[in-house]
């Protein structure tokens, strides 16, 4: 098999608008930017569900797929065979089917920290019938997970509850006390991406409605100002923000990476990459992927089945403010944007995954040109059983970039991001 520099591994969630309900599954992309050679492989999980965000081990020989669907499931790498997995339902039993262990934190080569039910909890690849509680995780629904620069911190962000509402709170785990802090934010962030060499993390925020009013499980895309918190992990003390109007096209982000010298995050709402200078966190700029308003009904396919979805979602006539909120995000495009995005360990490279079109992008880093765009297959040349009418999407979601062997990266300690070498251990009196 020919070796290639770069792999990037997207997790799958099918062709469905809801992301937490559907399939759980991996495409493997890798890349030569040399040659721009490139090969991609897409493999499904049988009887697992709500594929979100994949993990490669800091060794590189496992990889690990979190899901909304109470699975930890891990695969092979190269063939993304799976190699095992265990039902979390065995530890503790979540109040609500959304909450599943969609991230975890590495601790060495084989040790991991994830959430299950209402508590972290600390595994071992090697004997994953065994666990341990490592403390009460303080959210309603935790979410992304990353290390802090130290390796001291884990750090999380929070969804909405279905009944329990909105969250607007980040946890903060100190591993050498053991300590658990809540911080209390002005909206609510799924995820969070840490600082290359300080004990500070971002966190973005992810506004939604909900239908009804009330039902958090059946939210809709809220045309709201946007934010990004730069948090101080000892001090659990938002140190700056960034804030964008509700005109900037920011809206329900995905991955979140981080540069020298920009925090950078995708977002599936409004189809960009958005890139706020770190110095200042005034300044932005934007990767814009959206396919326009008219030009979106080139995929019919997925235009029809996302208005199918929405109407399942919630009432038209009394949930009118979502429908028209979401369109309104979207800037009039019925198919949803970019998911998946990560920078490489020696920041020369932007890998992307859009969603909606199908495609994956190499962009040149920090001049953001398009070096490269490959459009994947059909989810119907891989299910058989699909109709020619069904949606084509494959389902990307959150991604996780292996680059090749340099000096660290400012990933190398965060959850779904780009790695170059292994993590640091826990030292002794840490978890």
């Amino acid at each position: 098999m020919r070796e290639y520099p770069y792999a990037f591994h997207v997790a799958l969630d099918g062709n469905g608008l809801n992301g937490l309900e559907g399939r759980a599954g991996v495409c493997l992309f890798r890349y030569d930017p040399v040659t721009g050679d490139h090969s991609y492989k897409v493999s499904y999980f049988h009887g697992a569900s709500g594929g979100h965000a994949p993990s490669v081990d800091p060794s590189r020989r496992v990889g690990f797929l979190g899901n909304t669907g109470q699975h930890l499931l891990f695969y092979d790498l190269a063939t993304l065979e799976e190699v095992d997995r265990v039902s979390t339902l065995r530890f503790e039993v979540p109040d609500t089917t959304i909450k599943g262990s969609t991230h975890l934190v590495w601790l060495d080569d084989t040790q991991f920290v994830t959430a299950i039910g209402e508590h972290l909890w600390r595994f071992d690849v090697n004997r994953l019938t065994k666990a341990e509680v490592v403390a009460p995780h303080g959210l309603k629904v935790p979410h992304a997970m990353k290390r802090t620069a130290s390796g001291r911190y884990i750090v999380y962000g929070g969804m909405d509850h279905p009944s329990r509402g909105e969250a607007r709170e980040v946890g903060i785990l100190d591993t050498v006390s053991g300590e658990v802090r809540t911080l209390t934010l002005p909206t609510t962030c799924w995820h969070v991406v840490c600082h290359p060499v300080l004990d500070v993390f971002y966190a973005v925020s992810f506004r939604v409605h909900p239908a009804d009013r009330s039902d958090y499980a059946h939210w809709g895309m809220a045309w709201l100002r946007q934010y990004a918190f730069e948090i101080d992990a000892e001090q659990g003390q938002v140190l700056r923000h960034w804030v964008a109007d509700r005109d900037v096209p920011a809206h329900i982000n995905s991955d979140v990476t981080i540069s020298d010298t920009e925090l950078i995050f995708c977002t599936g709402g409004s189809h960009t990459v958005v890139l706020v200078d770190l110095e200042t966190m005034t300044h932005h700029r934007l990767v814009d992927e959206h396919p326009g308003s008219l030009e979106s009904w080139a995929y019919p396919r997925q235009s029809l089945n996302t208005l199918a979805e929405s109407f399942m979602r919630a009432n038209v006539v009394s949930n009118a403010n979502l429908f028209a909120e979401s369109f309104r995000v979207s800037r009039g495009s019925l198919i949803d944007g970019i998911y998946a995005c990560q920078l490489s360990a020696d920041q020369t490279l932007l890998f992307t995954a859009n969603r909606g079109q199908n495609h994956i992008s190499v962009y040149d880093y920090p001049s953001l040109e398009l070096r490269d765009r490959i459009v994947m297959p059909e989810l119907g040349e891989i299910d058989a059983g699909l109709s020619d009418w069904s949606d084509p999407r494959l389902g990307f979601h959150h991604s996780y970039l292996v680059s090749p062997d340099t000096p660290e990266s400012p990933d190398s300690r965060d959850g779904p991001d780009s790695t170059s070498h292994p993590q640091r251990t826990a030292q002794a009196g840490e978890l």
